[in-house]
């Protein structure tokens, strides 16, 4: 996990160094954060105004005359480098220069919020607390925000933090998202109105009032978004540019009570979503503002990558905020703030979010994991044309991407002479890729390589935890796990076949899955597919409720990722994803423990409990009776049709 730049000028500019002067408020710039972002905007202004045209001139320019820069210098900075502006007015696109150079490995201080129903609402108080005690800037992008009481409260606790001067930037997909016109997002703007003033590092008030800019990532409306390319991301970014103040968070969670195991009274929510986020922050103990590759201020560069994208649109309140005289008559944006100030009152009163609110100042600044952190994205999948024939090019293409990122590491691994390694693996829609050419001859088949790493290497496993017909919330990407990822990892060509040709209600009696030989292909030694449910499942007689898995990390010993990715032919192709690898032994201690507890709620795979599990769910009947019953059918159609592509 080595930082590789692609220019020598880059190289120059990393070993710049930051140089901060204790008493005084000067400071050197080490990397290409803000001013890069500034240059991005088209409103770089160094040496009396003279605007460079290129990267190359920045570097030139800085190294050439390496000047200090004052706070006052570096919130103007900061502020130019977080405006949105229209993607006409951009010189590059700015995926594009996503991939220019690698994003830089640094250390970082990580803690893991799990799927427990403690941590569930850990989250959602975390995310709150962020809000309420971020000093300068905030950013916030995410694939599914809804308008119900934890997504109005978040809104409330915003438009609190641009009163007091917070400049706040906020990205949703518009398909993920979808709304007919995000009054709630609107409103929210509408709180600049009152605006407090930005402050630098050391707390003193500028000249630049905080902000709210909304903006939808590909938006329905915009010519130049792709309708099938979604941005997948769960960000939250606090301070990012501020050393020592910045958190950075992501992982599977979006906003909707659905995640943060309450419903809409309050009351606990036995069927929340089981899901995992890391939390970030800088190694720093210096709170200056300053530029250089924190995890923070990467973070933020990436976000601006993203906020810039060609096919997104900034939207407006539908009133003049200009004109005061309007807004002291008729304000249609008042009953929507007012709202989201009641929800954060409402949620704040629940005494499962009380208690562990009031926890939040001692919870986020002890037990931290000390970790070398890297971010990875594929920003490239929303501009990547021919995506399925183009796969190999789009990840070759992006030296940031997941599986980039991951094929580097392993690499390495293998060269430095790895012969123990036992991957681990939570996605809610874990498929295995099978990549084919324009002519239809397979380039890449994922499940195979597994299966020769395993047996090359009797010190080589794997483990799989994922969902079962009983914990998942899409029967489409179901039915391809059951017919497709685990039949290709555990069983022959043949046995495949026997198990698609086979009919749902008579898999427990057919000599075939109660044959000696099924038995011991399901119970491959190194390879093991758990999913989450057991026989005592309330949906099925039982007592029990397991939720719906939609964690999202894999790791092998001290390295692992956690982020937004499912795996899935979708988040490997179409969707833009993000997150951080990680290199930290108590950091995969942290996921094992985690991988172990979700575990023990599953069943394994072709399992004698796991084929009367889902006899029980088809004589059950209902909706999951029926889509199980059809699992064969429903698997066969989406393959043959290419549908399988979009899931």
């Amino acid at each position: 996990m080595t930082g590789r730049r692609a220019y020598p000028e880059l190289e120059i500019w990393q070993n710049e160094g930051v140089r901060h002067s204790r008493g005084s408020r000067e400071m050197k710039p080490k990397n290409i954060v803000v001013l890069f972002l500034a240059w991005l905007l088209g409103a770089c202004a160094m040496n009396g105004g003279q605007q460079p045209a290129s990267p190359l001139e920045v570097f030139e320019q800085l190294l050439d005359t390496p000047g200090e820069y004052s706070q006052e210098d570096f919130i103007r900075w900061l502020y130019l480098s977080r405006t949105w502006v229209p993607y006409s007015r951009l010189e590059k696109d700015p995926i594009a220069l996503s991939s220019r150079t690698e994003t830089p490995v640094h250390k970082a201080r990580t803690k893991v919020i799990g799927p427990s129903y403690k941590d569930s609402i850990r989250s959602l108080a975390t995310k709150l607390w962020m809000i309420e005690n971020a000093e300068h800037t905030l950013d916030l992008t995410y694939y599914i925000f809804k308008y119900d009481v934890t997504g109005k409260a978040l809104l409330g606790a915003l438009c609190n933090a641009v009163k007091r001067g917070v400049d706040i930037r906020v990205m949703v997909d518009s398909l993920g998202s979808i709304h007919w016109n995000h009054s709630g997002l609107r409103a929210l703007q509408t709180c600049a109105r009152n605006a407090g003033y930005i402050r630098d590092a050391n707390g003193t008030r500028t000249t630049y009032r905080a902000r709210a800019q909304v903006v939808i990532i590909n938006a329905l409306t915009n010519l130049r978004s792709w309708t099938n390319r979604r941005s997948h991301d769960k960000l939250l970014i606090k301070d990012g540019s501020f050393p020592g103040k910045d958190m950075v968070m992501t992982g599977g969670r979006n906003i909707s009570v659905d995640y943060y195991g309450i419903d809409q009274d309050g009351s606990r929510n036995p069927d929340t979503y089981l899901d995992l986020e890391l939390l970030l922050r800088s190694n720093e103990t210096d709170t200056r503002s300053s530029i250089e590759a924190t995890v923070g201020n990467i973070s933020s560069v990436y976000y601006t990558l993203l906020f810039l994208h060609k096919g997104n649109t900034r939207i407006y309140p539908s009133v003049d905020e200009t004109a005061d005289d309007r807004f002291s008559s008729v304000d249609p944006y008042a009953v929507e703030r007012e709202r989201a100030q009641q929800a954060l009152t409402f949620i704040k009163g629940v005494p499962s979010f009380g208690e562990t609110y009031a926890e939040m100042p001692a919870y986020v600044e002890r037990n931290y994991r000390l970790s070398e952190v890297r971010l990875a994205h594929q920003l490239g999948n929303l501009v990547s044309r021919n995506a399925v024939a183009s796969i190999g090019e789009t990840v070759s293409a992006n030296p940031n991407s997941i599986a980039a990122v991951f094929t580097s590491a392993i690499d390495s691994a293998r060269k430095k002479g790895l012969k123990k390694a036992r991957f681990q693996i939570v996605s809610p829609y874990l498929f295995i890729p099978q990549y084919r050419d324009p002519q239809g001859n397979i380039v890449h088949d994922g499940a195979k390589q597994i299966i020769k790493a395993v047996d090359d290497n009797p010190g080589f496993s794997i483990e799989v935890v994922t969902n079962s017909i009983l914990t998942s919330d899409n029967f489409h990407t179901q039915s391809i796990i059951d017919m497709d990822t685990a039949p290709r990892l555990l069983l022959t060509e043949e046995q495949q076949a026997t198990w698609l040709s086979g009919r749902a209600s008579s898999e427990l009696s057919e000599e075939f899955v109660n044959s000696d030989e099924w038995k011991r292909v399901v119970n491959h030694p190194r390879i093991r597919i758990y999913q989450t449910g057991r026989l005592d499942s309330a949906l099925i007689g039982g007592y029990r409720h397991y939720g719906k898995l939609h964690a999202k990390c894999f790791f092998v010993g001290d390295f692992g990722f956690v982020g937004t990715s499912n795996f899935d032919y979708r988040s490997r192709v179409f969707n833009n994803e993000m997150g951080f690898y990680y290199l930290d032994p108590a950091l995969s201690a942290d996921l094992e423990q985690v991988f172990e507890e979700l575990k023990a709620i599953s069943l394994r795979w072709g399992s004698e409990e796991w084929l009367e599990m889902r006899q029980k769910v088809i004589q059950k009947g209902g909706w999951k009776g029926y889509t199980t019953a059809t699992q064969r059918g429903r698997y066969k159609f989406l393959k043959a049709t290419g549908l399988i592509w979009l899931f």
